[in-house]
């Protein structure tokens, strides 16, 4: 066989890099035996991979053809190597987790306090918002996706897990509640009212878009925040109104910076999932982590996707 890991390697850096030199720092080679092993593959494979576009190597069609299928082997190969590792076996090491930012703020820890309580050592957690989470899973970057909105990539496997509520809230002494909190704001009120959002790409963006547009057609969005804690606070200080996770609030709720906002919606609620890619082999460590995320929805009973 003509083809091997280390070649997928360095095609794999190579398309993330745009380089052969940036490529060969991923790799700890030289720059001339990047060049010689991208140069082996392609000879092997009778075809090229990359336009050269100046000193920029941009993937051109077969390129794009052949990464998924090396992100999937060299995963495959990286799997193998740490079930066998038994430093590995015996903690958290290696596993590469993400997290939308709510989860990863709010639920994330508790799962790892239980699951890793005799560890000395911590999966690799990153916190990004839903769609990036799920870009990362898509090319294996990450081993498992834990998620608070709709996952569109067909290329990965989701499963409902747990419920979240979301409820609107502003400061106690925002206009539109009119100095009565306990009575219900009107839909035209909600209408006109100047919201906190996430960015585009949060799951929580559009979730909350999904809840709200039927009733109100449309949200007068005055900031837009990349997490939803400044957001939080961006509503206690009278900035606008926003819809959250109750999870998100509970802690300036209790303190009265925030209030509820009554109103005659239905209740808004939202799935959190666990993605993960089709493809993937999940080690023994993963399912582990797996079994650990799903007593947290018993009884339901999984929906899977």
């Amino acid at each position: 066989m003509r083809l091997t890991l280390r070649q997928l390697q360095i095609f794999q850096a190579v398309a993330q890099t745009g380089s052969t030199s940036a490529a060969a720092e991923e790799v700890n080679l030289s720059q001339s035996a990047t060049s010689a092993a991208l140069n082996e593959l392609e000879h092997g494979l009778d075809i090229s991979l990359f336009d050269r576009i100046g000193k920029r190597l941009q993937l051109n069609d077969n390129g794009r053809v052949l990464l998924p299928q090396a992100n999937q082997l060299l995963d495959a190969a990286r799997v193998i190597e740490q079930q066998f590792n038994s430093g590995f076996a015996r903690s958290g090491a290696g596993l590469r987790l993400g997290a939308s930012t709510t989860i990863g703020i709010y639920v994330l820890p508790a799962i790892l306090a239980k699951t890793h309580a005799d560890s000395m050592s911590y999966p690799n957690v990153t916190i990004a918002n839903t769609a990036d989470i799920a870009h990362a899973v898509a090319s294996f970057d990450l081993d498992l996706g834990l998620i608070e909105g709709p996952c569109h990539q067909e290329e990965l496997y989701a499963e409902r897990w747990i419920s979240d509520e979301l409820i609107i809230v502003c400061a106690p002494e925002h206009p539109i509640l009119n100095g009565r909190v306990e009575a219900k704001v009107p839909l035209k009120n909600l209408r006109n009212a100047q919201w906190l959002l996430r960015e585009p790409g949060s799951g929580t963006r559009e979730t909350v878009e999904q809840a709200l547009l039927p009733h109100l057609h449309h949200l007068n969005c005055i900031g837009e925040f990349g997490n939803s804690e400044a957001i939080k606070y961006a509503a206690a200080e009278g900035l606008g109104i926003a819809c959250l996770s109750r999870r998100v609030v509970a802690d300036l709720l209790s303190m009265r910076k925030v209030v509820e906002v009554k109103t005659t919606l239905p209740k808004l609620e939202r799935s959190f999932y666990l993605i993960h890619h089709r493809h993937k082999i999940l080690s023994a460590r993963l399912q582990d982590f797996l079994t650990s995320c799903r007593r947290m929805s018993a009884p339901d009973k999984p929906m899977r996707t």
